[in-house]
């Protein structure tokens, strides 16, 4: 882990591992939206990840390492970018020269955090219990009715709702800032840049669409 210690190394990996994420919250998003359009599609393909060893046993233990990874280099950066500041300002206005989100980063990614808490609480932990501890029958078509029954309460659905609205907080700052982090800057980095913001607005709306698409259709 010596190779962490430096500052340029830490901001890479903790650029690395955010787009990990992005990738696993476009592929998330992409077999969730199925449940608004086929709700036997989202049935197959859910039934597929959770009973395919490669996703189970590898790519799922890699997710999970990911998303501690990420929080904690954030909050190892933060930490020493605050000490870096020997000389503390009478008045600082922030405002003028950077976005909240850029300024609350590990506030938007703490409570992402605590979200995904709760996801895993509603989805994870029954899917467990029910495939290794109850050892009941695999019902292929259980998924969609169990996804609808979560979004049942208002509250629930709520909270999912505010969690995304800081997902794309958290995106709109944090997935153009880590190719900044990796230096990529040549004639494409215009057009990446807007590709960022239009994912961080797009992948948050669309679930929460879901969300609420399956709360008013109880």
């Amino acid at each position: 882990m010596a190779i962490l210690t430096s500052s340029i190394a830490r901001k890479v990996a903790m650029a690395l591992s955010g787009l990990f994420l992005v990738l696993f919250l476009a592929q998330h998003f992409t077999i969730n939206i199925t449940s608004v359009i086929d709700p036997e599609t989202f049935n197959s393909l859910s039934h597929f990840m959770g009973h395919n060893f490669v996703v189970q046993f590898i790519a799922q233990p890699i997710l999970i390492f990911g998303v501690v990874f990420h929080f904690i280099m954030g909050l190892i950066l933060e930490i020493r970018n605050r000490g870096a500041r020997s000389i503390k300002y009478q008045s600082f206005k922030g405002n003028n020269n950077s976005t909240w989100a850029s300024r609350n980063m590990l506030i938007s990614g703490a409570v992402i955090l605590a979200f995904l808490g709760l996801h895993f609480y509603d989805f994870w932990f029954p899917e467990i219990v029910h495939k290794y501890v109850e050892s009941n029958p695999m019902d292929p078509t259980r998924y969609y009715p169990d996804l609808v029954q979560k979004f049942e309460s208002p509250v629930r659905t709520g909270l999912y709702c505010l969690a995304f609205v800081l997902l794309a907080l958290h995106l709109w700052h944090g997935f153009a800032s880590s190719f900044q982090s990796m230096g990529w800057n040549n004639k494409y980095s215009k057009g990446l840049r807007g590709f960022t913001k239009f994912y961080a607005i797009f992948i948050p709306l669309g679930f929460i669409f879901i969300a609420i698409y399956l709360h008013l259709n109880q």
